[in-house]
């Protein structure tokens, strides 16, 4: 499939993330109306011929979550039926892949149908970074390219190494990312147990590891409410952490959030452009951009070549 039959549309949840890919490879953005019905239905129409083409949709599921999912989901429609040969969904941020399992009696597994309606939509293969558990992957039985962020990080990382330097997870679920970050970066490995009290509130309770006079690393896929992660940083300080950063794939940043980040117990909290960010004046906030290593992926499964490239890390 020769790239000059990619076409690359998106949706309202992170026009700029798309714009910034189709600058990369050097084409324009497709051209598609995506508006909404004084009732709040979604209206898509697609704008060009995409018939017999190779058809990627970019659209993160960030607030307003069930929005921009619909948008999605109809833009698929509109291209599947509009004789599109293959269609891509480009999910930088997966919403509801915290719902992956029945945890309690009676809730769904909304991550499975997610995928379940991408599929029925009509996409032929799915493309995200930073699943918040990676055997999401297998609730599709269709292609899954599932990118992560950490060669971005790694990239930013090596301009402040540190010679005392603690990866640390806020939490046990994360343990086997913190202990990835923790081979790359050659540094120490620790962990924050804690006891959630609701689904906004985070009570820490002990630190796992050496972190007094030391650097320490957050690493998270996601944060909201920055409760987890301002939850760990006082703890650690308490400890004696000499510093306290956090790098985290995706952030979903509430009101409540910016103002537990602005308390200064994070020295600076990074992240990627995979949803809009927030940012206030004066926070320690940075932002890296992920469009170079969705771009390449895009123009690899476009051109039927292998992404095991992308994982490779740039400066360690």
């Amino acid at each position: 499939m020769s790239e000059s039959r990619l076409k690359i549309f998106t949706g309202n949840s992170n026009r700029p993330l798309a714009e910034e890919i189709c600058k990369f490879i050097g084409m324009p953005l497709g051209e598609a109306t995506v508006t909404s019905f004084p009732d709040g239905e979604s209206f898509v129409k697609i704008n060009e011929n995409v018939r017999g083409h190779d058809v990627y949709i970019i659209q993160s599921t960030c607030p307003p979550t069930n929005h921009h999912m619909m948008e999605l989901l109809i833009m698929i429609d509109a291209a599947r039926r509009a004789s599109a040969q293959r269609i891509t969904a480009v999910l930088p941020f997966y919403g509801y892949a915290r719902q992956d399992r029945k945890d309690q009696p009676r809730v769904p597994i909304t991550a499975k149908l997610v995928a379940n309606l991408l599929v029925s939509a009509g996409a032929n293969r799915v493309l995200t970074m930073d699943l918040h558990s990676q055997q999401i992957q297998g609730f599709f039985d269709i292609p899954v390219d599932h990118l992560y962020a950490s060669p971005v990080f790694f990239e930013h990382l090596a301009k402040s190494r540190s010679d005392k330097l603690v990866v640390c997870s806020p939490d046990v679920g994360g343990m086997k990312m913190a202990a990835a970050y923790a081979d790359v970066l050659g540094a120490g490995l620790g962990m924050v147990a804690k006891k959630r009290k609701n689904a906004t509130t985070v009570e820490a309770m002990f630190v796992v590891g050496e972190v007094e006079g030391c650097d320490v690393l957050l690493v998270d896929d996601i944060t909201e409410t920055a409760g987890t992660l301002t939850a760990a940083a006082k703890m650690l300080r308490d400890h004696g952490a000499r510093s306290v950063r956090a790098a985290v794939s995706h952030c979903v940043l509430s009101e409540g959030a910016l103002d537990r980040l602005s308390t200064g117990l994070i020295d600076e909290l990074i992240t990627t452009n995979s949803t809009p960010v927030s940012v206030r004046p004066g926070l320690p906030i940075t932002v890296l951009s992920i469009a170079p290593l969705l771009a390449q992926a895009i123009q690899r499964i476009n051109s039927n070549a292998s992404v095991t490239g992308l994982f490779r890390i740039k400066g360690f």
